[in-house]
């Protein structure tokens, strides 16, 4: 089984320019319509697609309101991470931290108003 998220929105072009350029996203396919995003390492996609397009159902129709989601991103260095984003003047949503159970991470939003995590797992203390 495989799992891609997908959010409906307006801001196609916005979106591909953060994830690509922000967070070294390749674009697996795209049209005028939807685009399909994977993680560098390839292992994981993300798609985008327009709101009201002729061309899907009604349940696909609705824009997402940028409310009530969130991915987290792992990565191995979380605080290379949190300079190089301060470095592109990426706004930090949470700034980087400890938490007792073990997370090192902080947060950023994308262009929809997703809330994006990055995070660095360890044993807690």
């Amino acid at each position: 089984m495989k799992l891609n998220a997908g959010i409906i929105t307006k801001k196609l072009a916005e979106t591909k320019t953060f994830y690509t350029e922000t967070l070294g996203f390749g674009v697996t396919f795209e049209n005028e319509f939807y685009l399909l995003l994977h993680t560098p390492d390839k292992k994981a996609e993300l798609s985008f697609l327009l709101p009201d397009h002729p061309s899907q159902q009604a349940l696909f129709k609705p824009a997402f309101d940028g409310k009530g989601v969130y991915l987290t991103i792992e990565v191995d260095k979380v605080d290379e991470w949190y300079e190089k984003l301060k470095a592109k003047k990426i706004k930090i949503e949470i700034e980087i931290r400890n938490e007792p159970w073990g997370d090192r991470h902080f947060a950023i939003k994308d262009p929809n108003g997703v809330g994006i995590d990055i995070v660095t797992y360890a044993q807690p203390n």
